[in-house]
């Protein structure tokens, strides 16, 4: 597979990353079972949107709960399954999951690691824009922590915050001392897509007229 050094810019694609927890499914802190992982309203639709764009959208998760020892690696590929089922019923698919399951203090030795890939570090990005070939520059970060925010920074995307989950408390209690701060604010994924969907179309109009 080409590696990311070896594309040229006209051959890259942006792309839209997700956060899962929070953002994709509801906010139900470490997700232990399968009854657990339910979809935020709306959600499908909105990956739908940006499938029928063309638009790569690729999930990107801390799922520390591995090295902590609170659920099996199982748990984790069974409610992957379900969460692509449960887009499918609504014709939306995602084109990539990747996951970090380190934690420096991990209970499990074998996830017990400083790595590069548990946001806010950029590595998860890193690895799916070189295996997927997208263009960072002109992708976005969505989340509901600020730790996504940064993850984006971190990578040079473009920061989107979406108020679902821990969304709305950390705008209002983490944001205002945060250096980082988003390109846009949305009550939810569908109103993230409509302004990305937005965003990308202006950028397509400016780059035809060379400007």
């Amino acid at each position: 597979m080409a590696k990311l050094v070896s594309l040229s810019r006209a051959t890259l694609r942006p792309a839209v990353f997700l956060d899962r927890d929070g953002t994709i499914n509801e906010q139900m802190g470490y997700i232990n079972h399968i009854s657990r992982f339910q979809i935020l309203p709306g959600v499908a639709e909105a990956i739908r949107k940006l499938n029928e764009a063309r638009i790569p959208v690729v999930v990107v998760t801390n799922q520390s709960g591995l090295a902590r020892g609170y659920f099996p690696p199982e748990l984790l590929v069974t409610v992957h399954d379900k969460m692509v089922s449960l887009l499918a019923e609504h014709g939306a698919h995602v084109d990539g999951i990747y996951i970090c399951p380190h934690h420096p203090e991990a209970k499990r030795e074998e996830y017990r690691l400083a790595c590069n890939c548990r946001k806010p570090k950029p590595g998860l990005v890193l690895q799916a824009a070189e295996e997927l070939g997208l263009d960072l520059a002109q992708s976005f970060v969505v989340g509901d922590r600020w730790s996504d925010l940064k993850t984006a920074v971190n990578c040079g995307a473009t920061p989107v915050l979406v108020l679902t989950g821990y969304g709305r408390g950390d705008a209002q209690y983490i944001g205002p001392t945060q250096e980082v701060q988003p390109a846009f604010v949305g009550d939810d994924l569908a109103g993230v897509v409509q302004w990305i969907l937005k965003k990308m179309k202006t950028r397509e109009e400016k780059k035809g007229k060379g400007i």
